[in-house]
């Protein structure tokens, strides 16, 4: 093997709470397990304020805390995690090859899959402001929605994530505002009328959002437009939550990887996090369209490494057969 190529025995792609737990147990495992954070080290959980339903935590933590408790847990353990990223792979053979930052290539006997989701915001300055200032922009009501407790928000989207989400929020929220760019939802009918009989969630169709707007420090309303009177509105709000779709971060394993329609990848055998490629497992929201939670992430991170162990454990019993019948 070329000095420049590294044979690793697990690589963990991605650093959320998928990636160090599947590091961790890998770790423990004696798997020796090289973990790469990726473009956004620590994950969507960075840009979280604050995370108080991860259990262990009763007081809760911050989102960047967090993360940083979970490295630390990891390296504990000697996981090597480094800077960098996934560039380019190739699955096609019996080997795993992947590449960093178009430069160092590394041939690994298991890879643990845990790029993640981004959540698919409106691209405002003003959104943006306010969503890295941690002060009232959010893409996860289930996430953040406690914090709003008997408050007023706004919700921006149309699709069946959508409607569940203002749903949740209005069972604790004052008033839920919920912005619809077209004059019609693209919810199934089911979630559109739930929606639309609940008394503290009025819809505005035909609106989009032209600004957040705050006080410098949090959120303090929207500022809106009907796209069909052009008519401008300003609603009191002090949360400002985004349901527009997340798109996984899966673009690169595409030629190898089986995918669904929306790019999520998918499991091979359910109840397992096995993909396609033998010897290649995914874990949390790269493959989760449903509960995108740090907890669930968290949860298949450690079925990604018990199936990674198995999976080696498999092949070193077969080798000892072969080995043994060909003596």
């Amino acid at each position: 093997m070329s000095q420049n190529i590294e044979h690793v025995k697990c690589l963990i792609i991605g650093s959320g709470p998928a990636g160090y737990t599947a590091a961790i147990y890998a770790a423990r495992a004696n798997m020796n397990p090289v973990l790469y954070q990726g473009t956004q080290p620590g994950g969507q959980l960075t840009t979280t304020n604050e995370v108080e339903n991860f259990p262990g935590y009763p007081d809760g933590i911050t989102g960047p805390e967090m993360m940083i408790q979970l490295q630390k847990q990891a390296e504990r353990f000697d996981t090597d995690v480094r800077n960098g990223w996934v560039t380019k792979v190739d699955f096609s053979g019996s080997v795993h090859k992947v590449w960093i930052n178009d430069e160092k290539e590394l041939h690994a006997d298991t890879v643990i899959i845990s790029t993640g989701a981004s959540a698919k915001y409106l691209g405002l300055e003003s959104e943006q402001k306010y969503l890295k200032l941690g002060g009232g922009v959010s893409a996860c009501a289930v996430c953040d929605g406690f914090f709003y407790r008997n408050q007023e928000v706004v919700i921006v989207g149309a699709g069946d994530s959508a409607c569940e989400e203002a749903h949740y929020l209005s069972k604790l929220c004052k008033k839920v505002t919920m912005l619809v760019r077209r004059d019609e939802f693209r919810a199934s009918k089911i979630m559109a009328e739930r929606v639309k009989k609940t008394e503290n969630i009025e819809i505005l169709f035909n609106t989009e959002t032209e600004e957040v707007l705050g006080d410098g420090q949090v959120v303090t309303g929207v500022k809106v437009k009907n796209n069909q009177t052009q008519e401008f509105k300003e609603i009191p709000a002090t949360g400002f939550f985004v349901a527009i779709g997340h798109k996984p971060n899966t673009d690169i394993f595409m030629d190898y990887i089986n995918l669904d329609e929306t790019g999520y990848i998918k499991y091979e055998k359910p109840g397992t996090s096995k993909t396609n490629v033998d010897g290649v497992f995914v874990s949390g929201d790269a493959a989760d369209h449903v509960y995108r939670q740090a907890i669930t992430a968290a949860g298949t991170g450690c079925m990604a490494a018990l199936d990674a162990e198995r999976y080696l454990a498999a092949k070193d019993a077969d080798f000892e057969v072969a080995t043994s019948t060909y003596n």
